[in-house]
């Protein structure tokens, strides 16, 4: 069944510039204006009887992009954008990476030399303060911080950190980059 708006569809077609133009002050990607106008063209061809013959076409296909265009953020604002598969979504998030990254730090920490490790293992994993640390490893304080510094630096190294902050903390601990 063919039907015709106002007796010409080359009215319509004679618009799709004007809405073009509409759909982009709503929507700065060209892509999505052109959605909200095919949309728009879709929604009154569906409505086609309600369209009454005497009224102004363009305002009726304005009146239809406006109209969508509102009801979308509407809809947006209570479907979040990425939740709508959240049936599909795993129960917890995989733990392979995580896994690799402990294994990969276990055995960069085995790397350190064993006074570093010892001082990074008290301090960073076990929560033991600076004066306690100093007192079981029969060392000063200061020897202490010295140690932590050159095992954090060297441990980052042996995980692969690159920044820029590590590397020049790589050169003034005098390990090889």
């Amino acid at each position: 069944m063919r039907t015709e708006i106002s007796g010409n569809q080359s009215d319509v077609v004679a618009l799709i510039p004007a809405l073009r133009g509409f759909a982009r002050t709503f929507y700065r990607n060209r892509d999505d204006a052109d959605d909200l106008v095919q949309e728009t063209l879709m929604k009154a061809i569906g409505a086609i009887d309600t369209f009454k013959e005497g009224t102004q076409l363009k305002s009726w296909l304005f009146t239809i992009m406006r109209n969508t265009f509102y009801t979308k953020v509407r809809k947006q604002r209570r479907e979040p954008v990425g939740e709508k598969d959240i049936a599909t979504w795993p129960i917890s998030q995989p733990t392979q990476e995580w896994s690799q990254r402990g294994i990969e730090l276990q055995a960069a920490l085995e790397r350190l030399p064993e006074s570093q490790r010892e001082v990074i293992v008290l301090i960073g994993v076990l929560g033991v303060s600076y004066e306690e640390a100093a007192g079981i490893c029969n060392c000063e304080m200061g020897t202490i911080k010295s140690r932590l510094n050159r095992a954090r630096t060297r441990l980052a190294f042996e995980m692969g950190e690159t920044s820029r902050e590590a590397v020049n903390q790589y050169d003034r601990a005098g390990i090889p980059a």
